[in-house]
């Protein structure tokens, strides 16, 4: 038998951008009794909605989240912190209550601090404070961490804590008023070049770094956690390559045909300097790699955003 076939899953976030790749990649792997809680009739904010959707299950994966890309973290930074903290330290207390085999907690790459060396260690998550535009985001989430840990040594809970790098993909919130940074530029840069604009202003300096991991394959390290990871120690999750926001609106452009001027608003805030994991401990610990070809998960990308709003 499967590993899923007889398990009772709740995915919490499992209508949204990673949460819908991961449903779709269980039911491939033969689970048939998956729960989507929505937001709209279960908030989970609320303890007692809570302890009704873990009833009865035998795995938890939770990624519902309250975040977004620098501007919305910046405009809410109270109700990133309420509604994270309060979902996460809730499902989990009320997992272990309801005796909830596993509990997968997924993180953020925002757990960590501003000036981790890179590429960033899972040892090196409690030396200093993260980057300000979204530690509260971040802050909430490691305190998943925080009871995992604890929850194992007094309880004895099985949970894990994955560290996903920023994600990209099919499916993404390409809105430009919540939207992380390759969205907000594949809606940027394509919507320039459908509407035959001659040029598009980005945020900041376009020097910072980040990692990407696409999302097929992060739905894909999260399940093989899921099925093969039992401790409480903290695992990155991504594809070990670094990229400057320059480079990154330049392949963006390349690919969506866009041959207008790049001006860059340099009083806007550009964010954490530098950002990408070492991915080591996942590849020994569950086998974990990145599969996908950056410029590849770009184009279905920029294909997926232009088919759905172009319908082209």
């Amino acid at each position: 038998m499967s590993f899923w076939s007889d398990k009772k899953i709740l995915v919490t976030g499992g209508a949204g951008f990673l949460g819908s790749h991961v449903v779709d990649m269980l039911k491939e792997k033969g689970a048939a009794d998956i729960t989507v809680p929505r937001s709209g009739s279960c908030d989970l904010r609320v303890r007692e909605n809570c302890r009704n959707a873990v009833k009865d299950k035998d795995l938890v994966i939770h990624m519902a989240v309250k975040g977004g890309g620098i501007g919305f973290n910046l405009a809410y930074p109270g109700e990133i912190f309420f509604d994270n903290i309060m979902m996460g330290t809730q499902l989990m207390e009320e997992a272990r209550l309801a005796g909830v085999d596993k509990f997968v907690a997924i993180g953020t790459v925002c757990c960590y601090p501003k000036f981790t060396p890179v590429p960033f260690e899972e040892d090196n998550l409690w030396n200093g404070y993260p980057e300000e535009t979204n530690a509260p985001y971040g802050l909430a989430k490691k305190m998943m961490l925080v009871q995992s840990q604890a929850y194992r040594k007094q309880y004895g809970f099985n949970s894990i804590f994955l560290l996903p790098t920023n994600l990209y993909g099919p499916r993404d919130d390409f809105d430009p008023e919540s939207s992380h940074v390759i969205p907000a530029l594949v809606r940027k840069v394509v919507d320039a070049k459908e509407g035959g604009k001659d040029q598009i202003t980005v945020w900041g300096t376009g020097n910072v770094t980040r990692e990407f991991l696409y999302v097929e394959d992060a739905a894909r390290g999260i399940i093989l956690a899921s099925e093969k990871y039992n401790s409480s120690e903290p695992v990155n999750l991504g594809s070990g390559i670094e990229i400057s926001i320059k480079d990154l609106v330049l392949f963006i452009a390349e690919i969506a045909g866009f041959d207008g001027e790049i001006r860059w608003d340099t009083n806007k805030p550009d964010g954490q300097p530098r950002r990408c994991l070492d991915v080591s401990k996942s590849k020994l610990e569950f086998g974990f790699e990145a599969k996908t070809n950056f410029k590849d998960g770009l184009r279905e990308t920029i294909r997926w955003y232009r088919n759905t709003v172009f319908e082209i």
